[in-house]
């Protein structure tokens, strides 16, 4: 079940706002797509990331995907747990299995993304 609390992307992440920061990580459908997370690739804090290119990686036992940015802005936190433990992208995709934190300048870039029910809708056609 996807969380009504955040917007989705079509490429399968997630943004969730709290004033000018979006933490963002990967979906449930995501995840379980992808198999056995095994390394996560993140950019570094300060990077600026533009909304729809790719900003890092994810490598599971089945391949390798890259990571879109859901909005613009700058990276201002990044889930270190995810090196010692990239299995929490399997076991808390929408939790402790969080990608980055990107501070924006606008909020409402957020509107432009699928609310829930459209993401469940775009999954079960797929």
């Amino acid at each position: 079940m996807n969380p009504d609390d955040r917007r989705y992307t079509e490429e399968h992440e997630w943004a969730r706002a709290e004033d000018n920061r979006v933490t963002v990580g990967v979906t449930g459908y995501a995840q379980d797509a992808l198999g056995d997370v095994v390394y996560v690739d993140l950019p570094a804090t300060g990077t600026r990331v533009e909304a729809g290119q790719p900003f890092g990686e994810v490598e599971s036992t089945k391949s390798v995907s890259d990571l879109y940015a859901p909005v613009t802005g700058t990276i201002v936190e990044r889930n270190a747990n995810l090196e010692s433990n990239p299995e929490l992208v399997n076991s808390d995709p929408f939790g402790d299995g969080w990608m980055v934190v990107i501070e924006v300048q606008d909020p409402s870039a957020l509107h432009d993304l699928m609310t829930a029910e459209q993401y469940a809708k775009l999954t079960q056609e797929s």
